[in-house]
């Protein structure tokens, strides 16, 4: 199934722009991994680097996790992929699939939608704790479309050196 990636408005209000942009991202990412094989997912960038698709997936799950989960709502809840909050072992995708991979980061994906729509304003803030910070909702969106774009330039490199496929 093709993933659909929309475009963001070009007039709106910031809640509705930030959603838009962090939805077109997220979308990129998933676009960026379509047709390949556990295989090629697991494929990684050019040496010394270990990146790779798989792991960016398995990366920006734990991000969601960690900002709108633990951050925004408060949840102990552990990261996705290490019982001691080591935010690297993410981008090891040794012995997980895509289904493994697509399922959590979706999931997570699921539950930040949930959290940012049932906020009150993107006033709201929440604590991180691995910094001692405080932080808005408005920031944590801001900060993910910051870390998908950045992620999806790696994606589109990777994408590249597997099949050749750029752009988009």
């Amino acid at each position: 199934m093709a993933t659909e990636r929309i475009g963001p408005p070009l007039v709106g209000g910031e809640r509705e722009m930030l959603r838009a942009f962090l939805d077109y991202h997220r979308a990129t990412l998933a676009m960026k991994c379509e047709g390949l094989s556990d295989e090629d997912l697991r494929r990684r960038s050019m040496p010394p680097s270990t990146l790779t698709l798989l792991g960016l997936v398995r990366h920006m799950a734990e991000v969601e996790r960690a900002w709108f989960r633990r951050t925004i709502n408060g949840e102990d809840v552990p990261l996705v992929w290490s019982p001691t909050d080591d935010y690297q072992a993410a981008y090891d995708p040794t012995g997980c699939t895509r289904s493994e991979a697509f399922t959590a980061w979706e999931a997570e994906v699921e539950h930040a939608r949930r959290i940012e729509e049932s906020a009150a304003s993107l006033d709201v803030t929440g604590h991180n704790a691995r910094w001692n910070i405080d932080v808005s909702l408005r920031h944590v969106m801001l900060h993910l479309i910051h870390e998908y774009a950045r992620h999806n330039g790696h994606a589109d490199f990777l994408r590249e050196g597997i099949d050749g496929t750029v752009g988009a």
